[in-house]
């Protein structure tokens, strides 16, 4: 194994070794009760709780997916994806966060199924079985993607001579471990460090990019010399080695990813546990400006990756660009220790933002088994310690089976996107019309869940296969019907009962 080889592991390694550190430090403070562990005692600071939520949410996607898009694809669907999460970012700061955080506190809710059935005033455990069985279908495809990512990288920096799968299981073990140890405040707080950690690798891989693809004049002649490159209503496919329109409809369906926020369990879970609800408006301004950022540099990346892949400096197949930075972090290592040590940095941002997004999926598919299922469904009166045990087997069952899902070496881009529209559709609406609607009632809220969860998969695998305007992103069609089913079955059943209506002005008073 080569020098620059050695040190870019011990500097994951040491990575890995400090993110292990922060879950034991918090493991005592996050045993107490269930809501230390899932919520973190609503004790996050502004930065903390902004950080944490766009680092969990951009996961490898930011680092791998993002950039392979831009790269194979050109600017069309990385940047309207990009537009339409950045204005959903910031909407979502905007309109849910606080209402959230003061409807989940004042009803006494610390995960979105128990926020959903107590807001809904639900006794008989219907919205709280739909809403965790959701988040448990969803949220394995969506770790699975982040398990898959660490393989990805292992596998690629090692040429193949460390399996996928092995890697993939490493990976997993030190995330499960951490998250299973430290709970929220171990999850939130490794978030921060990663989104330093990614922000860094987006930085140097621009620098290093740029001079690696000849400079940024060459850079921008070689995506002009590509058929719709740099166009952003059509684009072209290297797989095919055609060029194709990106229509509105195709555009609309794109920037509705954006959508998916209002329904994002780890995100809105990060807005119900910051400490002051007066700090949301900091919080808003830090996550936005930062989302916008990386996310402009991801694509950036990406187009200097398809110039460098075009002079030779990077050998890889166009199609294959997810494996960008990697390749960049791999070619910076054989310049010496120092840079072998900042290659290490970049291949720990990749790590970054997969973990960042991982522990927060356990952790809320967890809860939704442990805490809603176990003890809110089937009402076992367990003591709390017992609840500490079952909640963190939970982690370790939900980790086996996205590892067994994430056998198979998909598209990151591809796993996120629809597990984003699962949540999107399922979620999103409800969450909306919870905080936002008087009249609605859980009758609607149980409807609304299943139809939006029901058509990403209906509109995906079945729909979409006929073409043409319906083959759309499947989150648009599935957010539509959820939110018109909600209204519809809501005014077509009882009103919700006085006590709920009367929370819901009492909230919607507070400031």
């Amino acid at each position: 194994m080569s020098t620059s080889m050695v040190i870019i592991i011990a500097a994951i390694a040491f990575y890995l070794a400090v993110m292990l550190f922060i879950g034991f430090k918090f493991s005592k403070t996050s045993s107490a009760s269930s809501d230390d562990f899932y919520l973190g005692g609503r004790k996050l600071g502004p930065f903390v709780t902004a950080m944490s939520a766009e680092a969990s949410d951009m996961s490898s996607w930011l680092l791998m997916g993002l950039p392979g898009v831009a790269l194979a694809y050109g600017l069309a669907e990385a940047s309207w994806t990009a537009i339409g999460l950045g204005v959903g970012t910031y909407i979502n700061w905007l309109v849910v966060s606080k209402r959230i955080r003061n409807y989940s506190q004042k009803i006494n809710a610390f995960t979105i199924p128990d926020f959903f059935a107590k807001r809904f005033g639900d006794d008989k455990g219907v919205i709280t079985f739909i809403a965790a069985l959701i988040i448990i279908i969803f949220f394995i495809p969506y770790t699975a993607s982040g398990f898959n990512a660490c393989g990805t990288l292992f596998n690629s920096l090692s040429g193949g001579k460390i399996p996928y799968f092995t890697a993939m299981v490493v990976s997993a073990v030190v995330i499960v471990a951490y998250t299973a140890l430290g709970g929220f405040l171990a999850a939130s707080t490794t978030d921060l460090m990663q989104s330093i950690v990614m922000t860094i690798a987006l930085v140097v891989v621009v620098i290093f990019g740029l001079n690696a693809a000849g400079g940024y004049d060459a850079v921008v002649e070689n995506a002009k010399s590509i058929p719709s490159y740099l166009n952003f209503t059509s684009t072209f496919d290297y797989t095919k080695g055609v060029s194709a329109p990106y229509g509105a409809l195709t555009i609309a369906s794109t920037l509705a990813w954006g959508l998916g926020y209002f329904g994002m369990p780890h995100i809105l879970l990060r807005f119900m546990a910051i400490e002051d609800v007066k700090k949301l408006k900091t919080s808003r301004r830090i996550a936005t400006v930062w989302v916008f950022i990386s996310m402009a540099v991801a694509i950036f990346i990406g187009v200097i990756g398809c110039a460098a892949v075009k002079n030779g400096s990077v050998d890889i197949a166009l199609a294959d660009g997810q494996r960008i930075i990697v390749e960049f972090a791999k070619i910076i290592s054989t310049y010496g220790p120092a840079l072998a040590v900042v290659a290490g940095v970049i291949l720990a941002g990749i790590l970054a933002a997969t973990m960042s997004t991982a522990d927060s999926q356990l952790l809320a598919a967890a809860s939704s088994f442990s805490q809603n299922v176990l003890r809110d469904v089937f009402k076992l009166k367990i003591k709390e310690k017992t609840a500490m045990v079952f909640a963190r087997l939970s982690i370790l069952v939900i980790a086996v089976i996205a590892v067994i899902w994430a056998r198979k070496e998909d598209s990151v881009f591809t796993i996120v996107s629809f597990a984003w529209a699962g949540f999107g559709a399922a979620f999103g609406p409800v969450v909306l019309a919870a905080l936002f609607w008087k009249r609605a009632n859980k009758y609607g809220a149980i409807a609304g869940m299943i139809v939006g969860g029901g058509m990403v998969f209906l509109w995906k695998y079945v729909i979409a296969n006929l073409g043409g305007i319906f083959g759309i992103y499947e989150l648009l069609p599935a957010f539509i019907c959820g939110l018109l089913t909600i209204v519809i079955v809501s005014l077509a059943t009882s009103k919700p009962s006085k006590e709920v209506t009367d929370t819901f002005e009492e909230v919607k008073s507070m400031k």
